[in-house]
């Protein structure tokens, strides 16, 4: 069985794409068979794969540099929005209609049989997998059901690196605030932040890591340029 390892992000567009295609690299060329996970992806412009399926092209960025072929397995639930409201529900590459988010949110959990399907084949096929959720796991308004952060993490026994966007502002309040507002063992489940989109003198910013550390009891295990 794989190992996992799963990259979350204190907000949308801080960059958690990147960096699991940066891993996913970076152990295929440590020798191991890396594949990407996706649970559940929102994005317009999908990708086709082999078969004739459907899927988000993230997943397929990393799958490339993983050095593996694209599979729907790597994303099983792609949602492609029709409206500020409504998405076109794409379960293992296949449409199976356009909901309300309201009633989306009430079914999706019964995709759960799904994503453990899809993760399990994976799992199966290779050493290491590596996985990115979406948007904040600290969007509390959604941790009940949620499918694609915590509750996946839970779900399949992940660790996870928490990622903040400096470029953006705010990047020490932003990971402080998700790592609070998450349950005890959910912050367990943190084993290190990454400071990512940083311009300047590294040393300037230390003082600010040995802080954060210490307020959140949480190693900074990288700052990426």
């Amino acid at each position: 069985m794989a190992k996992a390892i799963m990259i979350q992000g204190t907000m949308s567009n801080a960059g958690k794409s990147l960096l699991a295609a940066g891993l996913c690299r970076i152990f295929k060329q440590d020798g191991y068979r890396v594949a990407p996970f996706k649970s559940q992806n929102m994005a317009l412009n999908s990708y086709i794969t082999s078969e004739g399926l459907e899927m988000g092209r993230a997943q397929v960025v990393q799958a490339q540099a993983a050095g593996c072929e694209p599979s729907v397995d790597m994303n099983p639930i792609l949602l492609k929005p029709s409206s500020d409201v409504c998405s076109q529900v794409i379960v293992r590459g296949v449409p199976i209609g356009t909901m309300p988010a309201k009633e989306y949110f009430k079914y999706k959990k019964q995709l759960i049989p799904e994503i453990k399907k899809a993760f399990q084949h994976l799992s199966e096929q290779y050493d290491i997998i590596v996985i990115e959720g979406a948007g904040s796991p600290a969007e509390i308004n959604l941790k009940q059901d949620d499918i694609v952060n915590m509750g996946l993490a839970k779900l399949v026994d992940a660790p996870v690196l928490l990622v903040g966007d400096i470029d953006r502002g705010g990047v020490f309040a932003s990971l402080y605030g998700t790592v609070k507002l998450l349950d005890e063992d959910e912050q367990a489940r943190i084993r290190g932040l990454v400071i990512n989109k940083f311009r300047g003198d590294v040393e300037i910013l230390r003082p600010g890591l040995t802080q954060l550390e210490e307020l959140t009891g949480r190693p900074v295990v990288g700052v990426v340029p």
